[in-house]
This record gives structure tokens, C-alpha cells and sequence, in this order.
């Protein structure tokens, strides 16, 4: 039996008291049936592996395909969803609260508010008070869903640790359960951020070190934005540029064909 929307809202808090695991990112139904196949606890959407999916570039996707897009993976498996719910489609704090509705009801477990607004990073005052309407807006519903709090300044050409760590306190008091700033690579960077919203949970995007030395700085989630994504259609496209400009095929050799496919997808 499929388990509810609440089971995995709770499952998904559960995993972020201890300890740390990874959250891969599925573009579409098939990835995230794929990760879900290979033991992962928890799965994340990713706006730049959607857009691709569609034919589009990152940010181009309108409010009802990204909800769309969350209820087909929400339901895709037994494991909890968490939204890149981008800066949530809003700039108004009463706008975004009604759209993290909206994300609320499609059943995920999970969803990350942005302070970037797709130009420039929100004032530090206006961008708290969209945190704080996400909050009320997940309250009221009572869903249980987890709400991450992103500074995106290193991301954005504003890569000032001392204001990021300010923004992600003002976050945590905001209501926000996890902290997340994409961009930051070292390890006196992330521990000076695990240290100042302890005991909150804190996302990294993952930097390219290895989970156990993650969770050695206090890391307790690791996100791994369109990477995965990335490395599918980097495969596909080395294979069509091999044929289109050298007419060999050698690429097919590392393809995954039915034989090992069709019994992940049978349902």
C-alpha cells in the first residue's frame, strides 16, 4: 500500500533529527523511480533538470507546471518529496504564502523558499517576511511540511558569509525547520553556518566532498541540485555529437538498455 502524504511529511522530519543523507534530484517520473530503486530515503525536485526536461532554460517554467510537475513526482513513489520551490513564484509575502498552499497540496513533504527574486536578492527585511508567510501558510494547513529557508548569496555574486549567516538566522527565527546556502564550499564556511542555526538542520549543495566528511561539519542533508540531471543529458549529448560528427556509435557501449531497465519501471 502507498503510503500518505502525512506518513511521509513525518518520515521526512524524522530523517533530518540525525545523522545525514543525501536527497538526489529526479527531473522527471522515470529519474525518480530510478533513485528510489537505488535505496535513497528522500528525493528533491530540481528546477534546472525540469526546464531541460521540457526544452527549457532554468527559471522559464510557469507556477501551474512546476505544481503540476510536483504532484506527478510526490505520488511517482513511496518516498518524501522535497520542492525547489524557487522564490515561490512571488515577491509579495501574501502572494508567496498562497502559492506554498498550493505546493502544500500536491503532497510533498518538503519545500525551500528562495531570496532571490530572479533579478536581485530580496532586502534582508522583505526577504524574512516571505519566509514568515511561507511559515503561516504551512501552519494553517496543518500539513507538517518542512520548510527550508535558502540564502542564495553565494550563488548571486554576493558571496558575504557574514550576511548570509544573518539572513539564515533571521530565517530560522522566521519558522524556517532547515537552513540552506547554496554555493558554499569549504569547511570553515559550513561550519560557521551549522554553528549558527544549531540545532536546525542544514542543506548542502553538495560541494564534491564526501558524505561522512559532511557529517563530520554538522551537515545533515546533502542536495544535489541539477547534477544528476546533468550528467544524463552530458551522456546523451556526447553520444548524438559522437554520431552526428563521426558517424561511430562507441558511446552505447555504458547505455543501460531494457534488460536492466524494464524491471526497475514494472510496476
Amino acid at each position: 500500500m502507498a503510503l500518505s502524504a502525512a506518513e511521509k511529511r513525518a518520515e521526512f522530519r524524522r530523517l533530518h533529527e540525525r545523522g545525514c543523507f543525501v536527497l538526489p534530484n529526479p527531473w522527471d517520473v522515470g529519474s525518480a523511480r530510478l533513485l528510489a530503486h537505488l535505496g535513497f530515503k528522500a528525493l528533491a525536485s530540481t528546477s534546472a533538470g525540469m526546464a531541460w526536461s521540457m526544452g527549457r532554460a532554468d527559471g522559464q517554467v510557469s507556477l501551474d507546471e512546476v505544481l503540476l510537475h510536483l504532484s506527478q513526482l510526490a505520488h511517482a513513489t513511496d518516498l518524501p518529496l522535497n520542492a525547489d520551490f524557487e522564490n515561490g513564484f512571488a515577491d509579495a509575502p501574501g502572494d508567496v504564502a498562497a502559492n506554498v498552499a498550493l505546493a502544500v497540496d500536491t503532497g510533498v513533504a518538503g519545500l525551500s523558499v528562495e531570496d532571490y527574486s530572479g533579478t536581485a536578492l530580496y532586502d534582508f527585511e522583505h526577504a524574512v517576511a516571505r519566509v514568515a508567510a511561507a511559515r503561516a501558510a504551512i501552519d494553517r494547513g496543518g500539513s507538517g511540511v518542512l520548510l527550508t529557508g535558502r540564502a542564495e548569496g553565494f550563488l548571486r555574486g554576493a558571496p558575504d558569509l557574514d550576511e548570509v549567516v544573518r539572513r539564515l538566522k533571521a530565517y530560522s527565527a522566521a519558522g524556517a525547520d532547515c537552513l540552506y546556502a547554496p554555493g558554499i564550499r569549504d569547511e570553515a564556511q559550513i561550519r560557521a553556518i551549522v554553528e549558527a542555526v544549531a540545532p536546525k538542520p542544514v542543506n548542502l549543495l553538495s560541494p564534491g566532498i564526501p558524505v561522512a566528511t559532511a557529517e563530520s561539519y554538522g551537515v545533515r542533508r546533502i542536495s544535489l541540485g541539477g547534477a544528476i540531471a546533468g550528467v544524463a543529458y552530458g551522456a546523451a549529448l556526447a553520444a548524438a555529437e559522437e554520431i552526428a560528427e563521426k558517424g561511430t556509435f562507441t558511446a552505447f557501449a555504458t547505455a543501460s538498455g531494457g534488460r536492466r531497465l524494464n524491471p526497475i519501471f514494472s510496476t
